[in-house]
């Protein structure tokens, strides 16, 4: 059962890549393998430039709504404010100063940079990581030939770990009869 908690996949993920790297040395030749690490690097690129250009506007927007909240709450203070309610029988209530809770505070502050920075980092990163996929893609499917050897050789590495996967499954027959019995 602990097999398929994902802390516990060291040993699995050690044996995919292994397997990767055979089909990569066996399937393919240096010019494959030479653009693969060239697609690669795209992707890997785009998604660093992405995410920091990501974080930068997120920054920048934190740092314009901040700018716009403190504007809104000193024009709000500056304008005139009643301080009290009259009712029709004539008696008066005071109204209280909210001002100091609409004041802007320093752990707002600090979440809307934290939340700001965060999502713009991601929007930038899912961003850099797509627009490095498709240029990636077009640089692999510009040559059809070798598209067509890596498609072959993915294809066989997708049939072994699936062979894997049968004998990992068929092995562990007697473990699993045994929990049902």
């Amino acid at each position: 059962m602990a097999g398929n908690l994902a802390a516990f996949r060291e040993h699995r993920s050690a044996d995919l890549r292994k397997l990767a790297e055979e089909h990569l040395q066996h399937d393919l030749d240096q010019s494959d393998r030479n653009l693969l690490r060239s697609a690669g690097g795209k992707v890997s690129t785009h998604a660093k430039i992405g995410s920091l250009v990501g974080l930068g506007l997120g920054v920048y927007c934190a740092v314009r709504l901040r700018t716009m909240r403190l504007a809104y709450f000193k024009a709000f203070r500056a304008v005139e404010k009643p301080v009290e309610v009259r009712f029709a029988d004539g008696r008066a209530e005071p109204i209280p100063d909210l001002s100091a809770q609409l004041a802007p505070s320093k752990w707002g502050d600090a979440a809307t940079y934290f939340f700001f920075s965060l999502g713009g980092l991601f929007f930038g990163g899912e961003l850099g990581f797509l627009t490095g996929t498709a240029s990636a893609s077009r640089s692999i499917t510009k040559d059809p030939a070798a598209k067509e050897r890596i498609e072959k050789a993915f294809k066989n590495y997708r049939v072994d770990v699936m062979k894997q996967e049968i004998q990992s499954l068929e092995g562990n027959k007697s473990t699993i009869g045994k929990m049902f019995s």
